[in-house]
């Protein structure tokens, strides 16, 4: 691509289960402006492979396929946005034994899903239901149950807010392990003859002490975005996931779009089938059942993610999604300029910004399971 378009943001996602999902959402705020989009139910449906063939393309098409080999990747989706308009969506290999790749296939999108949640959370401050620096437990928290504060051992998990989850400075600490993969060690330690579900999960893990006082450092957390999520339950009263399908992702025309099951047999019915390296060897189910599974279908408890790695999504939809809180006029915001910004802005004494992992030099969003 030459120079002279002065490529502003760049986004590039890659969510790998041997399927693999890579989106490249390119603007420049000197390209024209994108005419208004009329707002489209299914996407998934209507977008095909052989819309985006073109003779200028096959070198696209061969490095892929290439890169595809190389990898062992039986299955591979990519959408490229610039400003607000889909110019190129396209699958290739195989979404199953017996299934063509297309654009609307969806997979899981692990990490890229606390863009989402961050958009949540965002949505919900502007309704006025919750401010950033509010105090995530404690009487005066949002997670106020009384399971949760007699559970604290430390009091600096009081001084937790919203913007420090969202930026990984809350000093939650995975230096005994990440407890949305350990599962089967939380299981053992506590003696649990079932998974923990998300609260059970969050009352043993508040005795933990915290890796460094709340707002002095970072580390990533994929616990803390679980917090974000039962943020939203807590403040509007509905699951998650009803809450975020019908408050942020069908009015950004996203309809196609789910927290991911863990096995094979609860896949949606437009949804790929995961694969993990050949000689990949099986793993103890998450569940402590004592069955052998595949790491990618019972390994872990994906679904259990929640907010912080659960979400599938096909690369369009995902596309139009960020081209709903991107602040270009093409496709019509469902976050307010102010709420964009503030996701999108960049501050020397933050690592990560609000659901991107950076803004200083493009806006840049992955994810990996």
């Amino acid at each position: 691509m030459k120079k002279s378009l002065r490529i502003r943001r760049v986004l590039f996602i890659s969510a790998l289960s041997l399927a693999v999902l890579l989106v490249f959402i390119i603007s420049s705020h000197r390209s024209p402006k994108a005419p208004q989009m009329r707002r489209v139910k299914g996407i998934n449906s209507l977008i095909t492979n052989q819309m985006s063939d073109s003779l200028g393309l096959e070198k696209l098409d061969r490095d892929i396929n290439t890169f595809m080999q190389r990898w062992w990747i039986r299955g591979l989706s990519l959408s490229v946005m610039r400003g607000d308009s889909l110019l190129y969506a396209k699958g290739y290999g195989k979404a199953d034994e017996n299934r063509e790749m297309g654009p609307g296939n969806i997979m899981r999108i692990a990490s890229i899903s606390k863009l989402l949640t961050a958009a949540g959370i965002m949505k919900l401050q502007e309704e006025g239901k919750l401010h950033l620096s509010d105090k995530v437990f404690g009487s005066s928290g949002i997670l106020c149950d009384e399971a949760y504060t007699e559970a604290i051992k430390e009091k600096a998990y009081f001084d937790i807010t919203v913007e420090q989850l969202l930026r990984h400075e809350s000093g939650l600490s995975i230096r005994r392990g990440d407890p949305m993969f350990t599962t089967r060690d939380i299981m053992h330690i506590y003696r649990l003859e079932e998974a923990p579900d998300q609260e059970t999960l969050v009352r043993l893990m508040l005795p933990r002490r915290l890796g460094y006082k709340p707002g002095t450092s970072r580390q990533y957390s994929n616990f803390g975005y679980l917090l974000l999520s039962m943020i939203i339950e807590k403040l509007t009263g509905e699951e998650y996931e009803k809450w975020m399908q019908k408050n942020l992702l069908e009015p950004a025309g996203c309809v196609d779009m789910h927290l991911a099951h863990n096995y094979y047999k609860n896949r949606y019915p437009n949804e790929v089938r995961y694969y993990m390296q050949d000689n990949d060897p099986l793993v103890p189910e998450y569940t402590n059942s004592g069955d052998s599974v595949v790491r990618c279908y019972g390994g872990s408890n994906v679904r259990g993610l929640s907010g912080a790695g659960a979400w599938v999504a096909s690369t369009p939809e995902l596309a139009r999604f960020v081209a709903s809180i991107n602040g270009h006029p093409g496709v019509t915001d469902i976050l307010s300029k102010k709420s964009v910004r503030a996701m999108t802005v960049w501050h020397e004494n933050h690592k990560y910004a609000l659901g991107w992992n950076e803004v200083k030099n493009g806006w840049i969003r992955t994810g990996s399971l």
